[in-house]
């Protein structure tokens, strides 16, 4: 997969993608992240980019220009004739596991990231395919969210991480998050390690698992059971168990 980003300030992407799982995406060939700096497209003798908005608005915006001859340089660059082209935006649809699954199918994708208090509109009818938040707070600007996507989607791209399974057994990989994990030593500081997981039954061990994680779901985040197709024997698990804490 090829992702270009497009920002004012490359500095603070290129610290994310040395290490971890995207270092290793990246070292191995499966991920080819490319910066492209909006300030190297300035317009004026001064370098500026941004500019106050008609209106009055406090704060200053992005300009549509360098914006748009830093996004052609890198649809120039792109792999692909039609990358689909991000804008990270607090005002976008929410980033998801499921949007993430999406986003990595695709070939190619431009990520936009903002400064300041936003961009221009018409840079974004002209140019953005998808806005995308990753969250409801708001940020100085979209380098980290960009990081954050690229993390996730470079996660689901096959050779990435040493075991498969782990991508697809992470919390909300079937809408529902991880359960209660353990490792060595089977006992500390008083507390054991449930004995069904040293118990060598795999087929338990996954039963399990499984209902930890619908537990652990509808106690934290049980907006993500409402639309879910539950199963008999989950609807009666379940059940058993919401009746007990009420």
């Amino acid at each position: 997969m090829w992702i270009g980003v497009v920002t004012p300030m490359p500095q603070l992407v290129t610290a994310g993608l040395v290490e971890g799982v995207v270092g290793r995406a990246t070292e191995a060939d499966l991920l080819d992240v490319e910066l492209f700096n909006v300030r190297d497209h300035a317009t004026d003798r001064y370098g500026s980019i941004d500019d106050r908005p008609f209106g009055g608005a406090p704060g200053m915006l992005m300009m549509a220009e360098p914006l748009a001859m830093c996004t052609d340089e890198a649809l120039r660059k792109s792999p692909v004739a039609n990358p689909v082209t991000v804008y990270l935006s607090p005002q976008g649809e929410k980033l998801t596991q499921g949007l993430v699954g999406e986003l990595a199918e695709v070939e190619a994708m431009i990520l936009i990231s903002g400064r300041y208090e936003g961009v221009d509109e018409r840079y974004i009818q002209e140019y953005v395919d998808r806005e995308i938040s990753v969250g409801d707070y708001v940020l100085s600007g979209g380098e980290l969210p960009a990081l954050i996507l690229i993390d996730a989607v470079g996660r689901l791209i096959e050779g990435t991480l040493g075991n498969e399974k782990s991508a697809k057994d992470d919390s909300f990989g079937d809408n529902l998050l991880e359960g209660p994990q353990f490792t060595r030593p089977r006992e500390w500081r008083g507390k054991t390690v449930p004995s069904v997981l040293t118990s060598g039954d795999h087929a338990e061990i996954a039963g399990w698992r499984h209902e930890q994680a619908l537990l652990r779901t509808w106690q934290r985040r049980p907006d993500l059971l409402t639309d879910r197709r539950f199963n008999s024997a989950e609807r009666a698990w379940l059940e058993r168990h919401v009746n007990k804490t009420r």
